[in-house]
């Protein structure tokens, strides 16, 4: 195909590299054939917008075969109009002939094609209806407002009948004010409530059951990375036209502030749900008069259907990314995560983070059709670890002790006001924490901060085994999930811990009494400064949120849940370690492909793309083969650099200046010869490499070591005559910080032309900076890699991974499974670090990997396309510094200064 073709099907904002045009080819055949693609387009390469223009284009291409087929049909249907009517042979009562026979068959043809018929053109009127709201909207300024100000109208009046209902006299003892709340409502288990809600006829279910048009899901790993694609597709040509929506957690979207001081994801989505509920109980009630107990009064006022069909309008004809879609609900008083859930129907493209996509129960949720669809999945490089997390659990022994202490008091409280179905729940809810504590050594009734364990040590059961030990097998895993769903029980004793924070609920059975000392024990959890709080509660990204210590429950039902998993495709992980508190249980996922097989086989198509996606191997055999994707639907695509090939040196370094073979095994890494010998190496390369060098360590522990030891011997005093030296931080909020000073260190030495050269960072493999950072130009003129970063192997829950390959896949090249997993592990690891530099077409650096085993085959066929093929394999030091050399100097001459 040549270059003005190309152009012409491929609507791009300015001419495609060859490589770019080479993607959109390849993708827009995966597409069409319905197939299963592996996409590898290296950073700088303009990826996301060879995902956006190649898969529109095709939708483009698909919607408009549609439409002409649809107009062929009802044409046909038109023209052929009477030729159903019998032969006149029948019509005169002739015997049955081959002709009647012919007759019958054709009128069945005839009828299918009929419903066809009228299915297209019901089809057409929605699609022409839709396409006239939308249109009126983008250009009828006037139109908006005056349906904005109709949606506005009598809300203050609804508001006062909403509070009329509110009025409730209680039943038994009186109860302090908001207390009602707390009791979970009458539960009507299984089918109980199936009739109820059969009845209940919700005047907007037609809008809200619009068919799905074919569409692309585009998910990413972070909300930055949704936003940063959603700009590209409003730079794009197709900006102007498509209709794009951003899903996100309530979390994100959220704009009523009562729900999202509650800081909590968990907290926040229960909460959330409670109100939804609550308004169309008013709805449906029919001025019962009496509210149903446990049941809060509060409604959400952005959960308004109007508004939020204005929203949906707003949001598909215009594209806007998340925090526009916040903007946008406060402006008009719509809720952003139902209004976009609203559009979802309709849109073209939906953007959304993997969670939503990945995990079946949100998916539903969310309102997420698969059928027939595309699924792109952006930075998949760790897909199988996102899926194996995803479906994983872990619960601490302190959390266990906070639940069943919490639920105790909770059940003690209300027991006089709570339903059979509640009290049977909760009961066994209690006994399952119990049994959950006898496994870690613990017994109920006391503090598990100094209850020691008798025996230390990782054990790991089967599913059914560990039921069978915890004695719960006879429990009902599925019902009492339901019920924790439906009762939305944790976010009772959420409201009920905060209601007694810092005080004891009395209780009125003597026998009772002693569980005061859980009231202490709870209180030193929820203390600042006192106890020890499981970091697992805490949220990830927020600093103080002592809150979300009082609701374990969440963490408690998430591992429920993992326990009604397949036997074969998961283990129980028991850590007993020290006291009872500091020992946990896990539920380790070793079959991501048993959640993934479900997208793979609703989809029309799915793409799984990234920067750096080798080795590919795993994700052939673990996700896709293994999900029951035959050889024949899967593609590969990998693309080369954008950069001229003398813009990168990669080189495999096998021996250090003084002969030392650099071999980082676990036992040889500790040497001081060998901590000695990379300090010769960085001393020799930094007097020769201008800007900055990042050089990663294997793990924080080794950096600290290397650091220490340098230290001590002069080495750290001769790189810092060169260099000013960096270390990464091991908090989060720390690097932006230490990435901005050294970024201004380079900048000055550039400008000075000092002794001082630049800066060098010392980071670390699956650290913060090894994934998502920028190190583009003088931040990265040469990427480091000190040995080679394999996983523990003496960890349990590795070690059972492995033994499950072993089981369950076959041999690659002569290797087992396991011993794969562990190389690609590395491999996958050390792509994605040195990644970091090169990220435009005129950028260039050095790569040095520090250890003779990268020279083997197997494991240099693992490196990035894009980098193997110039790979240098030098036995001994000189020729590698000479080409290191050799290399900086034809930049210097080239670009005459050190600019991009």
């Amino acid at each position: 195909m040549c270059d003005e073709e190309v152009e012409v099907r491929f609507p791009f904002p300015y001419k495609p590299y060859s490589i770019q045009e080479d993607f959109m080819e390849a993708l827009y055949n995966v597409l069409e054939d319905g197939k299963i693609g592996i996409f590898e387009s290296p950073t700088g390469t303009g990826k996301s917008l060879s995902l956006i223009c190649g898969a529109l284009t095709w939708l483009r291409d698909y919607e408009e075969r549609k439409k002409q087929e649809a107009a062929q049909l009802l044409g046909v249907q038109q023209n052929s109009h009477g030729d159903d009517q019998r032969p006149s042979s029948v019509q005169q009562g002739s015997q049955w002939s081959s002709s009647e026979l012919d007759w019958i068959t054709d009128f069945v043809q005839k009828k299918a094609e009929r419903d066809l018929v009228d299915k297209l053109k019901e089809e057409e009127i929605k699609r022409r209806k839709r396409e006239e709201r939308l249109e009126q909207i983008r250009h009828n300024v006037q139109f908006k407002y005056a349906s904005k100000r109709k949606r506005n109208d009598g809300n203050d009046i609804e508001e006062l009948l909403q509070q009329s209902k509110e009025m409730l006299s209680a039943e038994d003892a009186p109860l302090a004010d908001g207390e009602e709340e707390l009791i979970v409502a009458e539960y009507e288990s299984d089918d109980e409530k199936k009739l109820k809600d059969s009845r209940v006829d919700d005047e907007d279910d037609e809008d809200l059951e619009e068919e799905h048009v074919t569409k692309i899901y585009y998910c990413s790993r972070t909300h930055s990375q949704l936003a940063q694609f959603v700009h590209e597709v409003q730079k794009s040509p197709f900006g102007k036209e498509v209709r794009l929506v951003s899903l996100g957690s309530r979390q994100n979207l959220c704009v009523n502030e009562s729900v999202r001081c509650l800081g909590s994801t968990q907290l926040i989505n229960d909460r959330c749900m409670e109100m939804q509920r609550n308004k169309q109980d008013k709805r449906t009630s029919d001025g019962e008069g009496k509210k149903k107990r446990g049941k809060s009064s509060d409604v959400c006022p952005f959960y308004a259907y109007e508004q939020m069909q204005f929203l949906r309008d707003e949001t598909l004809v215009a594209v806007k990314d998340i925090e526009q879609l916040v903007t946008l609900g406060k402006e008009i008083k719509a809720c952003p995560y139902y209004g976009a859930r609203f559009a979802i129907p309709a849109a073209q493209i939906v953007t959304l983070p993997y969670q939503m996509l990945l995990h079946s129960s949100t998916r539903r949720s969310s309102g997420i059709k698969l059928k027939d669809q595309i699924v792109i999945i952006d930075e998949a490089h760790n897909l199988i670890e996102t899926i194996s997390c995803i479906y994983s659990s872990e619960i601490a022994g302190s959390q266990i002790y906070c639940a069943h202490s919490q639920l105790s008091q909770y059940m003690e409280r209300y027991k006089n006001r709570l339903k059979a179905k509640n009290v049977m729940y909760i009961k066994q809810i209690i006994f399952i924490l119990e049994r959950f504590m006898q496994i870690l050594g613990g017994k109920p009734g006391q503090n598990p901060n100094i209850q020691c364990v008798s025996q230390s040590g990782t054990t790991l059961q089967s599913i059914n085994d560990f039921l069978f030990l915890a004695k719960i097998d006879n429990i009902n895993l599925f019902k009492v999930q339901r019920y924790c769903e439906k009762s939305m029980i944790s976010r009772k004793l959420f409201g009920f811990m905060e209601k007694y924070k810092g005080t004891e609920v009395s209780i009125a059975n003597k026998e009772n009494q002693k569980a005061t000392g859980f009231d202490r024990f709870l209180q030193t959890l929820n203390q600042k400064g006192t106890g020890e709080v499981p970091s697992s509660v805490l949220s990830e990204s927020s600093k103080g949120e002592q809150q979300t210590v009082t609701s374990p429950m969440m963490q408690i039902e998430g591992f429920l849940f993992a326990l009604t998993s397949s036997n074969k495709d998961g283990r129980v992980v028991i850590n007993r370690q020290g006291a009872v508190g500091q020992s946990s249980l896990k539920f380790l996922l070793l079959n991501p492909a048993v959640h993934f097989a479900e997208v793979l086989k609703e989809c029309r198509s799915v793409v799984i793309a990234g920067g750096t996606m080798q080795p590919v191997a795993d994700f052939k055999e673990q996700l896709l083969l293994s999900a029951g994707v035959g050889l024949e639907r899967l593609s590969e695509f990998s693309c080369g650099h954008v950069i001229p090939p003398d813009n990168i040196l990669p080189i495999i370094l096998c021996s250090g200046p003084s002969g030392q073979q650099l071999e980082f095994t676990y036992q040889n890494r500790d040497l001081p010869q060998m901590m000695d010998e990379v300090g010769r190496i960085l001393s020799n390369l930094c007097n020769v490499i201008p800007g900055g060098v990042v050089c990663f360590f294997p793990s924080y522990e080794y950096e600290k070591q290397v650091y220490t030891h340098w230290e001590k011997n002069g080495v750290l005093t001769r790189l810092s005559a060169k260099k000013k030296i960096f270390q990464e931080p091991k908090k989060a909020n720390q690097v932006e910080l230490v990435l901005s000073e050294y970024s201004k260190c380079i900048q000055r030495c550039s400008k000075s032309g000092g002794p001082m050269t630049g800066a060098l960072l010392f980071s670390v493999v699956g650290g913060k900076m090894s994934e998502g950072i920028n190190f583009s130009d003088d931040l990265g003129r040469c990427v480091v890699m000190v040995g080679m970063p394999f996983p523990n192997i003496k960890s349990p829950e590795l070690q059972e991974k492995m033994a499950y390959l072993d089981k369950t896949m076959p041999r690659i090249d002569g290797q087992s499974p396991g011993k794969a997993l562990i190389e690609n592990l590395c491999m996958k690891a050390v792509n994605q670090s040195i990644g970091r530099a090169i990220r435009h077409q005129k950028d260039y650096a050095s790569i040095v990997l520090l250890d003779h085993r990268y020279s083997r085959p197997g494991v240099l066929q693992k490196l990035p396309g894009w980098i193997k093929g110039s790979t240098q394999i030098q036995k001994s030091f000189g020729p590698a510094f000479a080409s290191v050399r050799k290399f900086f100097l034809g930049k210097k001459t080239f670009f005459g200064t050190e600019e991009h």
